[in-house]
Parts: C-alpha cells; sequence; structure tokens
C-alpha cells in the first residue's frame, strides 16, 4: 500500500463499511470501518483500515457499564452475605444464653 511509504491525505473520514463493501474490499476486514486515502506521490486512492472514536467510546462506555453493575452485584452479595452470618452469631449467641 502507498500509504505506508509516502505521505497521504485522508480524502474521506473513517466510515463503517458495508455489506458489498466486506466482501470486495479487503481493508474492511480487520475493524469493519475503512477510511479512503490519497497517496501524495503516486497520486492513487487506496483504502486504509481504520478505528471510529464512536464505536470505541460506545464500547469504552458498555465496558464502564458492566463493571459497575458486576460491582454493584458483589457488594450486594457481601451485605446479604454479612446479614446471614449475622443472624446465625446472633442465634448462636441467643441458644448460649438460654442453656444457662
Amino acid at each position: 500500500p502507498c500509504w505506508r511509504v509516502e505521505q497521504f491525505v485522508v480524502a474521506q473520514e473513517c466510515t463503517r463499511c458495508s455489506g458489498f463493501e466486506m466482501k470486495t474490499i479487503p481493508a474492511c476486514g480487520p475493524t469493519g470501518f475503512i477510511e479512503k486515502i490519497n497517496c501524495a506521490s503516486s497520486h492513487r486512492d487506496e483504502y486504509k483500515s481504520c478505528r471510529s472514536a464512536a464505536l470505541e467510546a460506545q464500547r469504552f462506555w458498555r465496558f464502564v457499564g458492566s463493571a459497575l453493575g458486576v460491582a454493584a452485584a458483589a457488594a450486594a452479595l457481601v451485605v446479604l452475605r454479612q446479614r446471614v452470618l449475622d443472624r446465625r452469631a446472633l442465634e448462636k449467641v441467643r441458644k448460649q444464653i438460654e442453656s444457662i
């Protein structure tokens, strides 16, 4: 590809590949997004695989949300388990006092 060895200008910003482009343009394969570039010296138009900032941000916030959800569930389980253990300890103390 000319963009690896010479300067280039981005002719079309990073966009999602259509179904047809996925089948016909090999650059769509790695990320599902491509940008059209124009190489300065050879004046060739080529496609380059790219990452969408909007998609990356969406994936990041989805990960953060799922991590917070897991943390909240774990905290709830800890609280419930602590209550069960506290009840058992109180029951044990009550039985010991009654046996005296």
